[in-house]
């Protein structure tokens, strides 16, 4: 070419421009860019082979046909066809890429256009040049980027195994993959730990995701929940073992026999043309969760290395989020299961109510929290009924949870009034909440303990007499309870609530109520009655309502107010309990008023046993003549009149002696020369329990023995 070119200094100045002409028509020519020149009504002016190759046709056959002439009428021609015109019309450069699919390629099509204004010696725009070149690795690798910034906010929406798994094939079809699956471990699903390391040999997985381009794949080889076999040459099993990507496809022999042991899946590929196979297994925090196998049809490339390394990248993060949501399974799974077995499993046997319950954890998202409730037997037939709600959720918010439910039952065991039963709840609540700050705890050495400190929490205590007809309730920081009376409306009890437990400082009130029998009382939690839709008062008056609807029985009543006052994902956890009172009948209950002389002994060991005789418990009389003796011979001789004995048939006989003193016997031992201290001691060998209960008066001194076999707890 130098050879050939004109010397300016020798060749006059036509001559040389003449050449630089052709040399710059033949770089035109053999450009590898395509170059294109239209004039300003948009046709065809010049076309380089470049650009010929790619509309199909050389220069002659277009030139001054309008561009719209050349190309099929779509989005994409049209985009092209606005920006030229914007060019002539303002005479500013643009670039402007445009993606279109060709039969004849695979993949997405991409190309990089610059357009400018070729202007004339006056300034004016003549014509509009383009240049273009194939940008197609730069746009697939700026969506596989883009693919990844999607990944890192559509994955882990929630701290659900199977949702994530779903998510993830979304997100694959059809932008990376026409076909995805996602098969899980059964040990993920359950919020077990899966075994560390490679899965090896033949596994069993569960189908927890699938996404199609077209319906009916892959679901025509497994169904959604299904668990399905891998053989050990099949392309998920193969990753499974090896830890890394499987990449498989026809002529591979593995990928054909896998293919060749399942009709129905052999005659799905070929149906729908499914060709290239990509199984990548799920792995994070060094443990295998399962594997997502990514499918090509035949139409499309096979995946390349970096398509590898972004379906690494993809189930990478996808396996974090599963394994974040299989720690928060095991850990819901637990802190449930913790609540289940703390809550009372079945409501012990007594004369003195009808009880029906109900316990509802929060939604999972939200996690389990500390209400608990409960029904205690006292003595003296009454009975103890104890709902609370420990603030926070999780499993510290159980293990609290159980820990007062415990003390509640152990301070029931000592009769204590509602009032002061709650005094020392309180107590022991600030004595946790002072081993949180203990410098132990700081230290380290109580991570496990500090994990259960109490951060807040209620309790609502009633104890109901069957004899009297009386109910007592006292209040730590917790929903009044509501009351329906026969024959009447429903109505929230009026009380006075003390302070939430751990507060300290501040008494407790109690309140007496007289309920008629069959009167209905309602105690709850105000996860119950509180949502983010309404609040507490709202809510309570929804509960009155409810209790107060016309019911065949007391679990239809729980599931009335359970159906109307629940959202369908509650945000915290709600308990019921819900009790119709009964009273003892005239003849269950006989009482004697004791004068305060010892001779009067003998007439309540007489009294007592024609007491018996006439509810025809002969059998027992001489156990219970005894046990009149020694109780009533302690209250004359060490306690204060006036003295009170009761004797009480229910599903046991109980003798009860009361006085004005509030000094409580002990038992003890007595020594072999000794002349006293055996009568406690006997009362305690004959019968199945005794104690003593602080009144308003003085005390109660009890003593609890079986019915004669055969004996009704009603007189006949």
């Amino acid at each position: 070419m130098d050879a050939e070119r004109p010397d300016a200094g020798s060749r006059g100045a036509g001559e040389a421009d003449d050449a630089d002409r052709r040399v710059v028509e033949w770089a035109f020519a053999q450009s590898p860019v395509t170059m294109t020149v239209f004039d300003t009504q948009l046709r065809y002016w010049r076309v380089n082979e470049a650009s010929g190759d790619i509309i199909g046709v050389g220069e002659a056959e277009v030139r001054g046909l309008p561009f719209i002439a050349s190309v099929p009428e779509n989005e994409a021609s049209e985009g092209y066809l606005q920006h030229l015109r914007q060019v002539v019309e303002t005479g500013v450069p643009v670039s402007y890429e445009t993606v279109i699919k060709l039969r004849s390629a695979p993949r997405e099509y991409a190309r990089t256009s610059w357009m400018w204004p070729v202007r004339d010696p006056s300034g004016a725009v003549c014509a509009v040049a383009i240049a273009a070149f194939d940008s197609s690795e730069q746009h697939w690798a700026r969506q596989r980027l883009a693919l990844l910034n999607e990944a890192g906010t559509s994955l882990g929406t929630s701290l659900d195994v199977e949702l994530t798994g779903v998510e993830l094939a979304r997100l694959a079809v059809p932008r990376f993959a026409d076909f995805v699956t996602v098969d899980l471990l059964e040990d993920v699903l359950r919020g077990a730990e899966p075994v560390p390391g490679a899965v090896q040999g033949q596994v069993a997985l569960r189908r927890v995701a699938h996404e199609s381009v077209d319906a009916g794949v892959p679901e025509a080889v497994v169904e959604l929940g299904t668990v399905d076999t891998y053989p050990p040459f099949a392309p998920a099993a193969r990753a499974l073992a090896g830890g890394r990507p499987v990449l498989s496809g026809p002529g591979e022999p593995d990928h054909e026999r896998w293919l060749a042991q399942d009709e129905v899946r052999s005659a799905t590929a070929r149906r729908f043309k499914l060709r290239w196979f990509l199984a990548v297994p799920l792995r994070a925090r060094g443990l295998t969760l399962g594997v997502v196998v990514f499918i090509r049809r035949e139409s499309h490339d096979p995946f390349d290395a970096e398509e590898v390394l972004l379906a690494e990248e993809l189930a990478t993060r996808a396996a974090l989020c599963v394994d974040n949501a299989r720690r928060y399974t095991r850990e819901h799974a637990t802190a449930l299961a913790l609540q289940r077995n703390l809550l009372p499993s079945g409501l012990p046997a007594q004369a003195a109510v009808e009880v029906t319950s109900r316990y509802l954890p929060a939604d999972a998202s939200a996690g389990v929290g500390g209400d608990w409730f409960d029904v205690i037997a006292l003595s003296g037939t009454r009975v103890a009924l104890v709902v609370g709600d420990v603030v926070g959720h999780g499993i510290n918010a159980s293990a609290t949870m159980g820990r007062l439910r415990t003390a509640v039952r152990t301070l029931a065991d000592v009769d204590l009034p509602p009032d002061e039963l709650l005094v020392h709840l309180d107590d022991l609540v600030a004595h946790l909440g002072a081993e949180e700050d203990s410098p132990w705890t700081e230290a380290g050495g109580g991570q496990e303990q500090s994990g259960t400190a109490v951060t807040g929490a209620t309790c609502l205590y009633a104890v109901y007499d069957p004899v009297s007809g009386r109910c007592t309730v006292a209040s730590a920081g917790h929903p009044a309870p509501v009351l329906l009376r026969p024959g009447g409306t429903a109505e929230v009890v009026r009380i006075s609530p003390g302070p939430p437990l751990g507060v300290g400082g501040l008494p407790f009130e109690a309140t007496e109520l007289d309920l008629p029998e069959g009167s209905l009382l309602a105690l709850y939690t105000d996860g119950l009655v509180e949502s983010r839709r309404r609040d507490l008062d709202a809510g309570v008056e929804l509960m009155c309502r409810a209790l107060a609807a016309p019911s065949r029985s007391l679990d239809a009543t729980c599931d009335t107010i359970f159906t109307g006052l629940l959202d369908e994902h509650p945000a915290d956890d709600a308990a019921l309990l819900v009790a119709r009172t009964r009273l003892l009948g005239a003849g269950q209950v006989a009482t004697l008023d004791v004068a305060h002389d010892p001779a009067q002994v003998a007439e309540a060991r007489k009294w007592a046993g024609a007491t018996l005789a006439g509810w025809g418990l002969d059998d027992a009389a001489f156990v219970t003549e005894l046990v009149v003796s020694e109780l009533v011979t302690n209250a004359i001789r060490y306690g204060q009149g006036p003295v009170q004995l009761r004797l009480i048939r229910d599903r046991t006989l109980i003798c009860e002696v009361s006085d004005a003193s509030n000094t409580a016997p002990h038992l003890r031992r007595a020594r072999t020369l000794d002349e006293g201290g055996r009568g406690l001691l006997l009362v305690a060998q004959l019968t199945q329990g005794w104690g003593t209960r602080q009144t308003a008066l003085g005390k109660t001194i009890w003593a609890e023995q079986q019915l004669p076999a055969g004996a009704s707890p009603t007189a006949d």
